[in-house]
């Protein structure tokens, strides 16, 4: 059995008891189409990190966003675990036999898109060479230090057109926003690992962002 370390071992136990934001929480109908994404985490050059992907400006759902890798659960997945990992091999070109999965999180809802999404955490024991293997989805990938995402000087408030305000991450040149800042958010605060920041630095989401988000 492949060990998990105790830092991710323990953020996975506390983020599956973290409360689910108002604003992610599936609708009692139980509609939405089932979905999930995979939170890749490793240990890299630079201490732990996880895996991200930003989605092609050419995409019809959430273009140029940064994300984690994942997609709809179709029915030859085996479930949400299945679903991530095989989303993840097509969007990264990712190696699943170097993941092991630690656990899923509680099922999420996206509005925007209609998903009913199940994220599900692993551990990059066996590292792969990732690229954006499907260009007309993926624009790049890039495995994001945890240290730099907690960093306060790469922590901002992003105020949206609609009023609305959330968490938002500023590293390795991608603004992090959204659905992947709000899960990310939640994950590094319950695992130990946030500092503390001025949430109080608000900025606009950027006119380009906004225009790509309107697409889709």
């Amino acid at each position: 059995m492949i060990e998990v370390p105790v830092w991710l071992d323990r953020l996975a136990a506390k983020a599956e008891q973290h409360p689910v934001p108002e604003t992610l929480r599936p609708p009692a109908h139980g509609g939405g189409r089932r979905a999930a994404v995979l939170m890749l985490f490793g240990e890299g050059p630079h201490g732990p990190d996880v895996l991200l992907i930003q989605r092609s400006s050419r995409g019809r759902r959430h273009a140029g966003q940064p994300a984690f890798p994942g997609g709809g659960v179709d029915p030859d997945d085996d479930g949400a675990i299945g679903a991530a990992l095989r989303e993840a091999a097509e969007e990264t070109g990712l190696e699943p036999a170097g993941v092991r999965v630690v656990r899923t999180l509680p099922e999420l809802y996206v509005w925007r898109s209609d998903n009913r999404v199940t994220p599900v955490i692993g551990w990059w024991h066996t590292p792969s060479a990732v690229h954006a293997a499907s260009p007309d989805e993926v624009e790049s990938v890039e495995r994001v230090p945890i240290a730099e995402l907690v960093d306060p000087a790469n922590r901002v408030t992003l105020r949206y057109p609609t009023g609305y305000a959330g968490p938002a991450f500023k590293v390795r040149g991608l603004l992090v926003w959204g659905f992947t800042a709000l899960v990310l958010d939640g994950a590094l605060r319950a695992g130990g690992f946030e500092r503390d920041w001025d949430p109080g630095r608000e900025e606009d989401l950027p006119p380009d962002v906004v225009n790509l988000a309107a697409r889709g």
